[in-house]
């Protein structure tokens, strides 16, 4: 999904050549010329004993805590801790049974899942298949305004067919619907606390009733939110070895680098990439490297505008100075990006990607044919406004650069301030995208199918921000989401890609691994962005035994 991950599974371009190599990377990698060298793995080591509590830094307090509404990283990250879905992304991004213990396919539009048995929500009542047809067809409920609706919009029905059994039939053959269930669309809550929490639920006044490691034990608005250890979890290989978490809310990077050289902060997820060096340097902790699946990009929110010229969608790309923009926003720890979706969100057949990705070319930077183009266009001196924020510094040195080059090919680039929590609001309410032509998101996959990037530029879906049409794409998506096999599928997907680029209705920028910071005193998280949807914390511990 393409949210805000400035404050929006596999290895990124500069990290990896396989899925092998994103699994267990050991040697150096190097960003762009003069970027510093890093490795990427899927896990930190793992925790020598327990803990009673430690704290971990977010870059922004969650809007929600509402499964249904979680829609960025900051509800995920806690939430992912709390309540679980259907099935699991794994740190090492793989997708294996979660609360469905197996599942099978009839035909091309049914799918039959058998639910784990004995699993026991928080308060200490049975999951049942009533629960999971409530919590699955509430995001598919336009009252619940659930961003993830368009998952579902192939479901016909969601049926309870036994005690620990839900059939779900499609109305068209839907490749993407199961991979999806390992996300939010897949998540199980007590159908009697939706009920009983009514309007409260996702809030501070309200109460969460999941199944995962952790429960929800306090949200102090404005302040913190505290989970506390569940003793009767079903999952012994990841029963938690800390008894509670923290959750504070930093939104100035530099305070937030100072939370973790403090140790006010025992550690966080989305390190601010200016303090990088810093961090490494500080003897304080680690800055470890994960697989990521996103690459920050332009998307265009305006084609009645200045932008809705192809060509000057062309020359804007082209006036970018990728290189110097990885330096700046990444820390030298990333690559210009070769397509919208990265070279990490193509790792469901990794076999493929060299031939599907790799051979792409890199993005041209040429400042004198990009501003041909923009005179070709009659474009000399018209205007385009790109939203900015003080979210994070990688959305300024983004707008920045944009800016920059709108310049030298004789553009006129506006940057239009918004607030961190504005900024969000960008990516859910379509009324806060007026007045802009550009915003800068940070595309990702939450499951390992390049395909589900690619979806989300289909002529209205909801992350199709500037509702960008092209009966030809729509039309390749479509023969891609009806294959199942994965390597069919994935060929299929490449078409997208190639008309993606083509089109523009997305620019590239750039690619980097995922971060996160870990205190002297634990260890044992995942470091990669699977920690979206997988019981991170359950496995964070203590450094020393």
């Amino acid at each position: 999904m393409r949210t805000p991950r400035f404050i929006a599974l596999a290895c990124t371009a500069a990290v990896a050549a396989s899925l092998t190599a994103c699994s267990g990377a050991t040697q150096p990698q190097q960003g762009v010329s003069g970027g510093a060298d890093f490795k990427v793995s899927p896990t930190s080591p793992a925790a020598k004993g327990p803990l009673d509590s430690f704290t971990w830094s977010l870059y922004a307090e969650p809007y929600t805590l509402d499964y249904a509404l979680a829609y960025d990283y900051p509800p995920n990250t806690v939430l992912a801790n709390v309540c679980e879905q259907l099935l699991r992304v794994t740190p090492d991004l793989k997708i294996e049974p979660g609360l469905a213990v197996k599942w099978k396919r009839p035909d091309a539009r049914t799918l039959v899942y058998t639910l784990r048995p004995d699993v026991r929500f928080h308060d200490g009542t049975v999951m049942t298949a009533d629960d999971v047809v409530a919590s699955l067809k509430r995001q598919m409920d336009p009252a619940t305004g659930s961003p993830w609706g368009s998952a579902f919009k192939a479901v016909d029905t969601i049926e309870k067919t036994g005690p620990l059994e839900v059939t779900i039939r499609l109305g068209k053959a839907d490749a993407l619907f199961h991979e999806m269930l390992a996300a939010s669309p897949g998540t199980v809550v007590s159908a009697a606390s939706l009920k009983e929490e009514g309007e409260d639920y996702g809030t501070p006044k309200g109460k969460l009733n999941c199944t995962g490691p952790y429960s929800l034990e306090r949200w102090a608005q404005g302040d913190s939110i505290t989970l506390k250890k569940n003793p009767d979890y079903w999952d012994a290989k990841l029963a938690p070895k800390s008894g509670s978490v923290k959750f504070t809310f930093v939104e100035d990077a530099s305070a937030r680098a100072n939370a973790f050289l403090s140790g006010t902060a025992d550690g966080g997820y989305m390190v601010p990439s200016s303090s990088f060096a810093q961090l490494r340097g500080s003897g304080k902790g680690s800055l470890l490297f994960g697989p990521n699946t996103a690459a920050a990009d332009l998307a265009v929110t305006n084609f009645k505008g200045t932008l809705g010229d192809l060509r000057v969608r062309r020359a804007l790309s082209m006036a970018l100075d990728r290189k110097n923009i990885v330096k700046a926003a990444a820390g030298g720890v990333g690559v210009p990006a070769k397509a919208p979706a990265a070279r990490g969100a193509w790792s469901l057949v990794p076999e493929k990607t060299a031939a599907l990705y790799d051979t792409l070319p890199e993005p041209a930077y040429d400042v004198a044919s990009a501003k041909k183009l923009i005179e070709e266009a009659g474009a000399t001196g018209k205007k385009v406004v790109v939203a900015t924020s003080s979210m994070a510094p990688e959305i300024s040195v983004v707008a920045n650069a944009v800016q920059a080059a709108g310049r030298q090919i004789g553009l006129e680039v506006e940057l239009k301030p918004v607030s961190p929590d504005a900024y969000s609001n960008i990516f859910v309410d379509p009324a806060a995208r007026d007045g802009l032509d550009l915003i800068i998101t940070n595309g990702y996959d939450n499951t390992p199918d390049p395909l589900e990037f690619y979806q989300y530029l289909r002529t209205g879906d909801f992350g199709n921000y500037g509702n960008w049409s092209e009966p030809e794409y729509d039309l390749a998506f479509d023969r891609a989401n009806t294959e199942y096999d994965p390597a069919k599928r994935t060929e299929l997907t490449a078409e997208l890609q190639k008309i993606a680029l083509r089109e523009l209705p997305v620019i590239p920028v750039y690619e980097a691994p995922y971060s996160v910071f870990l205190g002297k005193r634990i260890t044992g998280a995942p470091t990669g962005i699977a920690q979206l949807y997988y019981p991170w914390a359950a496995t964070i511990g203590a450094a020393q035994s």
